[in-house]
């Protein structure tokens, strides 16, 4: 009990150490920016001027903030440690991801660009949110379409597609459109995918994704994710659903390059055959379920 004790006094001082670091950078940007717009006095003219920050916020892409490789370094220790304490929190998993993608994310930008479909997602670079998709469109679409299927996916779930978060610590422009992309798209997967939001979906997603984008935060929570099953879904996951992600993921086209905004009025079933997915794993509704 003591050493669990310590260990949770542990992360979260330095949890919050992450949190002043990027805190005092934020005050660091107002006072930049006061000074920059303050009225110059006769007293000013006679001070030495102020040294001019070596950093600077919104460079790259607006919401940018720079972090040296030190401070990513501990941004992922301790946003890998939140993320496995407390699976809910979407913005430490968002961290963990950004400061650990890079080498995926550049993989995963060369295969865009190796397909003509991705190569036009990278220039175009869509967004997925309230304001360029209608979901009252896509509610009044014809039953068994891709964009009727995605409205009943976020109707009867609660979800938005405003709620993904935007990237900070990615320092390419072009990345964190890769990385913003693959959020923006994850409840598309699972639409696609034919998996509920529930631990074993999440689960099965997250080793397609692991597969599909080898990104680092998606191998941890399609390790990590089992431990929180319980015995009946722990034994589908095992005998049923890991060995379909992992065939599916493998045999199904690369989903970062699908132009998914120029499907809504497709049948989900042809699209699926389209892409060569895998119907998912079907289990009857039994008292224990």
């Amino acid at each position: 009990m003591g050493s669990t004790c310590i260990c949770k006094r542990f992360s979260y001082a330095k949890y919050a150490y992450f949190r002043r670091i990027l805190h005092n950078r934020d005050i660091s940007k107002v006072v930049l920016n006061r000074n920059n717009y303050s009225t110059t006095t006769n007293k000013d003219l006679d001070e030495e001027p102020e040294p001019v920050l070596s950093f600077q916020y919104d460079k790259l892409y607006p919401g940018h903030i720079p972090t040296t490789l030190f401070q990513k370094g501990l941004l992922t220790i301790g946003s890998a440690f939140m993320s496995l304490y407390d699976p809910s929190r979407d913005d430490m998993i968002s961290t963990l991801g950004e400061t650990t993608g890079y080498p995926a994310l550049r993989w995963m930008r060369q295969k865009m660009l190796q397909d003509p479909v991705g190569r036009q997602i990278l220039e175009e670079k869509p967004v997925i949110n309230s304001s360029t998709v209608s979901i009252d469109y896509l509610g009044n679409l014809p039953e068994g379409t891709f964009g009727k299927e995605y409205w009943k996916f976020l109707s009867k779930n609660g979800f938005s597609p405003d709620a993904r978060l935007p990237v900070h610590f990615v320092d390419d422009e072009e990345l964190m459109y890769v990385m913003l992309r693959y959020r923006q798209v994850h409840d598309l997967f699972h639409t696609i995918l034919g998996m509920k939001p529930n631990m074993l979906g999440e689960v099965a997603v997250k080793w397609f994704e692991a597969v599909q984008t080898r990104l680092p935060m998606c191998i941890m929570g399609a390790t990590f994710g089992p431990l929180r099953l319980g015995p009946v879904h722990r034994q589908r996951y095992i005998n049923t659903y890991l060995p379909w992600a992992i065939r599916c993921a493998t045999n199904t086209k690369f989903l970062m390059a699908v132009y998914f905004e120029k499907h809504w009025q497709e049948d989900l079933v042809e699209l699926r055959k389209e892409l060569n997915i895998e119907p998912a794993p079907v289990f009857k509704k039994t008292g224990s379920s």
